[in-house]
């Protein structure tokens, strides 16, 4: 990932999407931003019997509007995930939700400059301008991949973008069921550069633009609990797909314990832009990760996934919630997370040391709270196989 949030693994489309101005865009943000607690922040909830809608085939949403989304559903997951996998294209689906909502910033608009739509699908739309921006190296492919998913259901480019992103995490062992709401326009305009943090900046320039979108240093750690279902596939060219964790098609808090042990290694050609050793040969660690795993604003919150499954899936599902409706007012959309199914269960939330490691491999940085006692996996030394070429 050139990107140092919701990394995948890896458009050029020239849109018919009317740009216009902003408008009263910034007014919205804002109305966003205050709502946004009281209206989305909860993890979704089933539909009851009392308000639930026959969508056929025994299947309900909480409005009629939400069963076009089961159709889309079915597609996806046969057609783009490989029948339901936790595979490559989850992951870039799950980056792209993030590259396309961060393009926002409240001091731009406080300004009067556009700072763009938030999650609004224009990184889709207008393709041909914003995979050109460097942070969104890679991202061109998904967005390929997915367009014609979008137009085949004529559903908007913002709302594909953020279901694709909830139905692929559900399908990772352990994962989030994120929300999901509907009835996003398909107008927008190009987001400006320089909104999509990289893995080469500083913690602080990026908490600084993460805090510009009305993220705090606490929820930016949220949000990366996505790089627990992720790969890298540009900081390295040559070993595209390399994950974060020893885990990555399980939705589990071993990116956080790995994230903290020593580095001893590099995976592929050596040192590159973005990247540190890694503890583990064929892992990948990001420079943003070792950095954030280890700053006194965010060590604490990030250590305390390691021993809480629950409370990593459940901030991670309000952090995406928040995410996932940048640039709009929630009370204008339709609540259709009934569509989403229910993820698949782990066969372990416990969180241990890779085969091979100690206690002091690790380089705790809370000192509030002292690093929990894990239990040591068996056998030889962890290592992760490469991923095949595809």
């Amino acid at each position: 990932m050139q990107a140092a949030f919701m990394h995948g693994l890896r458009g050029r489309y020239k849109s018919t999407a009317e740009e216009h101005g902003n408008g009263n865009m910034a007014f919205k943000a804002l109305l966003a931003l205050l709502t946004v607690t009281s209206a989305v922040l909860a993890a979704p909830q089933d539909v009851t019997a009392a308000n639930k809608v026959s969508c056929g085939g025994g299947r309900v949403a909480g409005h009629a509007q939400c069963c076009k989304w089961y159709d889309v559903l079915d597609d996806i997951q046969k057609n783009l995930f490989d029948g339901g996998e936790c595979g490559e294209e989850v992951h870039e689906s799950l980056r792209l939700t993030f590259h396309d909502a961060i393009g926002f910033s409240l001091s731009a608009q406080r300004e009067g400059k556009f700072g763009g739509g938030g999650a609004d699908g224009s990184i889709m739309a207008f393709a041909e301008i914003e995979t050109k921006f460097h942070a969104n190296n890679g991202v061109d492919e998904i967005i390929e991949a997915q367009r014609p998913f979008a137009l085949n259901h004529s559903v908007s480019f913002g709302d594909f973008i953020q279901f694709a992103g909830a139905v692929g995490v559900s399908n990772c062992g352990g994962g989030p069921r994120l929300q999901f709401l509907a009835g996003r326009s398909n107008s927008s305009k190009a987001a400006p550069d320089g909104t999509v943090p990289e893995p080469f900046d500083s913690t602080d320039k990026i908490l600084a633009r993460m805090g510009d979108a009305g993220f705090s240093p606490s929820e930016v750690v949220d949000l990366l609990a996505s790089h627990s279902v992720a790969a890298q596939d540009h900081v390295d060219a040559s070993i595209p797909g390399t994950p974060f964790d020893s885990t990555p098609s399980t939705f589990d808090a071993q990116f956080f314990v790995e994230t903290l042990l020593k580095g001893t290694l590099f995976p592929g050609n050596g040192s590159n832009q973005g990247e540190v050793q890694s503890p583990l040969h064929g892992e990948f660690r990001l420079q943003s990760d070792f950095e954030l795993a280890r700053d006194p604003r965010t060590a604490c919150e990030w250590q305390s996934f390691i021993t809480d499954h629950s409370s990593m899936v459940r901030k991670f599902e309000a952090a995406m919630a928040k995410l996932a409706v940048l640039g709009h007012d929630p009370r204008t959309l339709i609540d259709c997370s009934d569509v989403i199914p229910q993820p698949k269960g782990a066969k372990s939330n416990v969180a241990v040391l890779p085969a091979g490691k100690h206690r002091a491999d690790i380089q705790a940085s809370c000192h509030q709270t002292p690093f929990p006692t894990l239990k040591t996996a068996p056998g030889p030394e962890t290592s992760i196989p490469p991923v095949p070429p595809s």
